[in-house]
């Protein structure tokens, strides 16, 4: 047996039997807390060394903080000791003056009357020091040690008293039993709420007094091991309950479900409820407040492992309106119940929602791409409707040579060029004033043809540089006017005999003259 656990380690247990041997199934170690479930630290202090005299410059904490039989023990040793030390100087004083020897002599006045041995001594320290006055025993006038030591007797009672009962009175009214009647939830449960992954636990106060300025607190005990190789045990992180929208802050009338949401900034975020099988960490909660009838800080505490955390479960109602009141049934503060809840974690479920569709629509910047190009497309088909008009509106309507050529020959080149300029994503809003003078008089023919020769004419000039002054335009004009062409030109303008700035407007007829 002790080879077999060497083998399979200390959790294998050898069990025999009559038919056959057997081992039974790894049972899990139950692991040690930080905090236990009524809130004590499972932490000890060792090897403190030189550093223990610092106890003692703080004693009354250190008092405070020692256990109930050891206060006891303290408190009653040091007013016994303190009452034989005093009677013991007491019946020193009376033994050296000699009232021992006198003590039935009625005309010999001693330093205590009716002080005779240790015993009656002692009475009169006890009598003295209770301000019981019997009146038996009293000291005269003719003692001025036994003054001395009556004075330096009341001032030391005095601080006794003071430093002893006023120990007791605080450990006795320490908010400790206080936290009893804070209740916790014994488990915590993740679910989802308000659509969001959330993990929730339960608190309730049983007293009818309440917890004044009430606030809850999360943090989360896991080892960890940083990028620079570091190892950091019991490392401490904090938990969201809703400082930042004050959600931390209870009314702690009736009992309340604190909930933690589960987000990147979350150290849950990427828990799942398989990974959650083989995490060890451990919540550790904190409840602070003011009790109400004495006016101190009470803190309440608990804790969570990662066994004690139930996946898929919510907390049972169990608030109830009776007539007149609210009923809370605490016999159902810890029940809880299964509801549908996703497996994966949050970083999965985003990661599973950011990948993109197969079905999903084109972006917009892909539609308005596509719906230019289909624009610039349909203005080609204009061109190629204007030029059967053309063809079909007579004489009149004919196009120049070159032109005719190029619409003949040239026709689907001059698609193919069309959509490659379409295919830049620069604009060029061009007008009528940036045309060139000699399509300005074309455009300014009613007749059809001279229509689709400006539509054919601009569509060529659409490969040149489209910004231009009006000076260029003007100068353009003439050179276009003075350039002897193939063939007449059947112009309106040039059979009336005008000018060629009459036909521009008036702002553009102004530009020129200035210039």
């Amino acid at each position: 047996m002790a080879a077999l656990r060497r083998k399979f380690g200390e959790d294998y247990q050898v069990v025999n039997t009559n038919q056959a041997t057997t081992f039974s199934a790894p049972v899990k170690k139950k692991r040690q807390r930080f905090v236990d479930k009524n809130g004590r630290c499972n932490v000890q202090h060792g090897n403190l060394g030189g550093e223990t005299s610092r106890y003692l410059s703080d004693l009354f904490t250190t008092l405070v903080d020692l256990k109930w039989r050891w206060n006891l023990l303290i408190f009653i040793l040091t007013y016994t000791i303190a009452w034989l030390v005093m009677a013991s100087m007491w019946w020193i004083i009376a033994y050296i003056r000699g009232d021992l020897n006198h003590g039935h002599d009625s005309s010999y006045t001693p330093c205590v009357a009716n002080v005779y041995n240790f015993p009656s001594a002692f009475l009169f320290f006890i009598e003295t020091e209770a301000t019981i006055g019997y009146g038996h025993r009293y000291i005269t006038e003719k003692c001025p040690e036994g003054i001395i030591l009556f004075l330096f007797q009341s001032l030391l009672g005095s601080i006794v008293d003071a430093f002893l009962i006023g120990c007791m009175f605080i450990k006795m009214s320490q908010p400790k039993k206080r936290a009893e009647t804070l209740m916790f939830s014994q488990d915590a449960v993740i679910s989802q709420r308000d659509g969001k992954l959330c993990l929730m636990f339960r608190v309730g106060n049983l007293r009818n007094s309440h917890m004044v300025s009430a606030q809850i607190r999360c943090k989360l005990i896991k080892s960890r091991q940083t990028p620079e190789g570091e190892f950091l045990p019991l490392d401490q992180c904090e938990l969201d309950v809703g400082f930042g929208t004050g959600a931390d802050q209870l009314f702690l009338v009736s009992p309340l479900t604190i909930c933690h949401e589960i987000n990147h900034k979350s150290p849950f975020f990427d828990l799942s409820q398989r990974s959650l099988m083989n995490e060890q960490f451990e919540i550790v909660v904190i409840l602070e407040g003011i009790v109400e009838t004495t006016g101190m800080t009470c803190q309440a505490r608990t804790s969570y492992t990662e066994d004690e955390v139930l996946w898929g479960h919510r907390f049972l109602p169990v608030m109830s309106l009776e007539e007149g009141f609210f009923r809370v049934d605490y016999s159902q503060f810890h029940s809880t119940f299964e509801v549908p809840t996703p497996p994966y974690s949050v970083k999965e479920q985003e990661e599973k929602n950011s990948l993109p569709s197969p079905l999903s629509t084109p972006t917009s910047a892909l539609t308005e791409s596509h719906g230019a190009r289909r624009d610039r497309v349909f203005s080609v088909d204009c061109i190629n409707t204007s030029e059967e008009r053309g063809r079909h509106g007579g004489a009149g309507g004919r196009l120049p040579s070159k032109l005719q050529r190029m619409s003949s020959s040239g026709k689907e080149d001059l698609q193919r060029k069309v959509l490659l300029l379409s295919s830049q994503h620069t604009e060029k809003a061009c007008s009528t004033g940036d045309l060139p003078m000699k399509l300005q008089r074309l455009s300014s023919s009613p007749s059809p043809g001279a229509q689709n020769r400006l539509q054919l004419k601009s569509l060529k000039v659409g490969f040149e540089p489209m910004t231009q002054s009006t000076g260029d335009l003007y100068q353009r004009s003439l050179t276009t006017t003075l350039s002897p062409t193939p063939g007449p030109m059947h112009s309106p303008l040039l059979s009336a005999g005008g000018r060629l700035e009459d036909n521009l407007p008036a702002k553009l007829r102004k530009m020129n003259a200035d210039r």
